[in-house]
């Protein structure tokens, strides 16, 4: 009997962040023993420093025509929304050209409609996950404010929300500063328009929300391991994960979680999948810095300004910069001080900065499928900067493949092999 058709299969999950954790306790769910490895803990990546949103609404691919348009005057400048540090933008040429090709009106469709089932499914998963988990009361429904200091730029993205709208998401567009006071005062009158919808919630802290998750994984019988996974292995009918000090652990199943480090692990069973590096900054000012309503996105210079319990969160914009280079926090600093230009009363002192690696698929679409040499290794990363938004959906659709539960998505879109 395969460890798919076991009742009660042992299961390796491979990352303790969002992503991992969720899958755990889904898998439990269900009946499987699950043990998570990780080797730094729970929540020590990119799970700890995100914006704490969910953001339903956002199914556009990061690629798209916009974008390419923009990206030319973004890369002249190392501290904009999109940069990429020399020589490694050369060793990145062929991801690049993924993301070029990613742009097409036609793959932008089809990453429109993929992210738009996973946001679905995670959106029905989401309140029953927290109520199961006792995680309910962490959850923030202040929505969210995107805001545009150019009328052409709101036009432009306009239809970007009608097209969500037709998939069910609400808005509310907002076309003068007055409007944008009732439902953020304090914002610099320098924004003439903005889109306002609730289909965006928050968290109270993203950390204490993946740590939370981790103790009740605990609690029913799970265990976390602190080990670096370094291998995979398949076998006809078990497979097994090679740790760094040598030793192997095998199981019915393993679930490769491990976010901006999961493609090492594909490629030593043959699966090469062109996943990169956003490397993500913020600060987190402290509890009182502002009186923030909801999250605003400051949608031309690529960044959020996110009210948690721990304060007041500044981060965003993309650097593709990969794992070793050492972090560049004057891009936080810049995105501080663009966060003080636009919200004058923002007080600015006493915050703690932090950087994260963000897994970044060129279409945006994360991995959800099982390795091309065994149904016994199953993928589930490459979410961006969506993790924490897509991760009850994705616990979902990971935990039902693995105890081959049929559930009626169409996983094709997610496929490690469309690469």
């Amino acid at each position: 009997m395969s460890g798919q058709e076991k009742k009660n299969p042992e299961v390796i999950v491979i990352g303790a962040g969002i992503i991992g954790i969720t899958s755990a306790i889904e898998l439990q769910a269900k009946g499987a023993r699950v043990t998570v490895l990780d080797k730094s803990g729970v929540a020590a990546g990119a799970s700890q420093g995100n914006a704490g949103a969910f953001a339903f609404s956002d199914a556009s691919p990061v690629a798209s025509p916009g974008i390419i348009r923009k990206a030319p005057k973004w890369f002249l400048d190392p501290l904009g929304p999109l940069s990429v540090p020399l020589p490694y933008g050369i060793q990145i040429l062929p991801w690049m050209l993924r993301f070029l090709r990613a742009s097409r009106p036609e793959q932008v469709k089809t990453g429109i409609e993929a992210l738009t089932t996973l946001m679905t499914v995670s959106r029905e998963r989401l309140v029953p996950f927290m109520e199961q988990t006792g995680t309910h009361n962490m959850l923030r429904q202040h929505g969210n404010l995107q805001l545009y200091e150019h009328r052409k730029s709101f036009e432009e993205n306009l239809p970007v929300w009608h097209a969500r709208e037709a998939r069910g998401s609400k808005f509310t567009p907002l076309t003068d500063s007055d409007q944008i006071a009732e439902y953020q005062p304090g914002i610099d009158r320098r924004f003439v328009a903005a889109i306002a919808t609730n289909d965006w919630y928050g968290i109270s802290d993203p950390k204490d929300y993946t740590v939370q998750l981790g103790e009740f994984f605990k609690s029913k019988a799970g265990e976390i391991v602190i080990a670096e996974a370094v291998a995979l292995k398949h076998g006809a009918e078990s497979v097994s994960v090679v740790l760094k000090d040598g030793k192997e652990l095998s199981a019915d199943h393993i679930v490769v979680s491990s976010g901006a480090w999961s493609h090492h692990l594909a490629s030593t069973i043959g699966d090469h999948i062109p996943l990169e590096t956003e490397r993500g900054y913020n600060t987190t000012l402290p509890v009182g810095a502002f009186d923030l309503k909801r999250q605003l996105s400051f949608e031309e210079h690529g960044f959020v300004v996110t009210p948690l319990s721990s304060g007041i969160r500044v981060g965003g914009a993309v650097e593709l910069g990969g794992l070793k280079l050492p972090p560049n926090y004057r891009r936080a600093d810049a995105l501080l001080q663009k966060a003080k230009n636009f919200l004058p009363e923002l007080n600015t002192e006493g915050g703690r900065q932090w950087m994260g690696f963000r897994p970044s698929l060129p279409d945006s679409i994360p991995v959800i499928g099982h390795a091309s040499r065994s149904r016994h290794i199953t993928y589930a990363f490459g979410h961006g900067h969506l993790g924490l938004t897509q991760s009850a959906g994705t616990a979902k659709l990971v935990s039902d493949l693995v105890m081959g539960i049929e559930n009626g998505v169409d996983l094709s879109p997610y496929s490690p092999s469309r690469f």
